[in-house]
C-alpha cells in the first residue's frame, strides 16, 4: 500500500501523528467544524495511533486514527480531509493507511453523512444511529425515577469495579483507555445489592463537557448515571452521545434541554459490533465518536 499519494498539484505523505505540531490538527479540525481543542487532540494522541497526511512543507491536509483494544478489534476515527482535498481520494488513501496498520482485526467508526458512501464502498456495513444530544442544561432538572441502588462518586484508583463492566457492555476490555478517561473526569458508580451495576464519566472535551462512557442494564439506571452530573452542570454546554433514539433515557435528554445537534452512523467491517442482550450492561453514552 503506497504510503504517500500525488492529487493534481502536490505529493501526500503519511506521517505520525505524533510527530505533528498540535496546532496544525486543530487547524484541520476546524477547517471542517469539528470541536476538538488542542488538548482534546493531545488526549486522543495518547489514546490511539495515528497518521496525517502532508505535503512537502508541512502542510496538514487529512488525519485518521484507530485505537486498539487488544488484537481483535480496533475503532476508527478523526478521519479528516481539509475542504482542498475532500474530492481527491485522500479519504480513501487515509483507510487504506488504516487497513494496512490495523491488520486483520475487526473495525468499527461512527460516519458522518458525507463519509457514508466511502465507508460502504470500502466494505463497513451500517449497525446503528449514534445521536448528539447536546446544549445549555437547564436549572431545575426534570424528575428523576426512584433511585434503586446507591450512586456513589469514585476516584480513578477504583477503576478495577467499573473495567469488568464495561467489558461485558462493549464487547472487549478497553481497561487502558478508561484509566486515560478517569485522569480528568468525575466518576460516579451504581451500586446494587453489593454489586456494581453502573457507572458514568464527566470530563471536559469542545464546548462544555461530555457525559460518557454511560454503561446501564435499563433506562432507570442510565437516567441516574447522567443526571448525577448534569446537576453539576446547570447552564453549562453538555453533550451526550447515545444509540437511545426513543424511551426513557431519550426522553429524559430531551427534557432537559438538550437537543439533538446531529447523528452519525455505527458501522463495522468484519465482525458485527454490537450485541445488545436484555438486562445486560449496555453502552448508553459513548465515550466520544472515535473511542465509541
Amino acid at each position: 500500500m503506497g504510503r504517500s499519494v500525488r492529487l493534481k498539484s502536490f505529493e501526500l505523505v503519511a506521517r505520525d501523528i505524533r510527530e505533528v505540531d498540535v496546532k496544525l490538527l486543530h487547524a484541520l479540525s476546524i477547517a471542517v467544524g469539528w470541536p476538538h481543542r488542542p488538548k482534546d487532540w493531545d488526549f486522543l494522541r495518547r489514546a490511539g495511533q495515528g497518521i496525517v497526511a502532508v505535503d512537502g512543507i508541512g502542510r496538514v491536509f487529512g488525519s485518521a486514527m484507530w485505537f486498539p483494544y487488544g488484537r481483535e478489534l480496533a475503532t476508527v476515527g478523526l478521519v479528516i480531509t481539509s475542504p482542498r482535498t475532500q474530492a481527491q481520494g485522500t479519504g480513501r488513501w487515509l483507510m487504506e493507511q488504516v487497513f494496512e496498520r490495523c491488520g486483520d482485526r475487526n473495525l468499527t467508526l461512527n460516519s458522518t453523512d458525507a463519509a457514508y458512501h466511502l465507508y460502504l464502498s470500502l466494505g463497513f456495513t451500517k449497525e446503528a444511529v449514534v445521536y448528539q444530544w447536546q446544549g445549555e442544561v437547564v436549572s431545575p432538572l426534570p424528575p428523576i425515577p426512584v433511585l434503586d441502588g446507591e450512586l456513589r462518586s469514585v476516584s480513578a484508583d477504583t477503576l478495577n469495579e467499573i473495567a469488568a463492566l464495561d467489558e461485558r457492555a462493549f464487547g472487549t476490555s478497553r481497561r487502558e483507555l478508561l484509566a486515560l478517561l478517569s485522569e480528568g473526569a468525575s466518576i460516579c458508580v451504581l451500586r446494587r445489592d453489593g454489586k456494581t451495576v453502573g457507572y458514568s464519566m464527566k470530563r471536559e472535551f469542545g464546548r462544555g463537557h461530555v457525559i460518557g462512557p454511560i454503561v446501564a442494564s435499563n433506562d432507570y439506571d442510565a437516567i441516574h448515571l447522567t443526571a448525577v452530573h448534569l446537576k453539576d452542570l446547570t447552564g453549562r454546554f453538555a453533550r451526550v452521545d447515545t444509540r437511545e433514539q426513543t424511551g426513557l433515557f431519550a426522553d429524559y435528554l430531551q427534557q432537559s434541554r438538550l437537543a439533538i445537534s446531529e447523528t452519525v452512523t455505527t458501522m463495522s467491517k468484519g465482525r458485527r459490533f454490537l450485541n445488545r442482550k436484555e438486562n445486560e450492561p449496555w453502552v448508553y453514552g459513548l465515550a466520544a465518536h472515535a473511542l465509541s
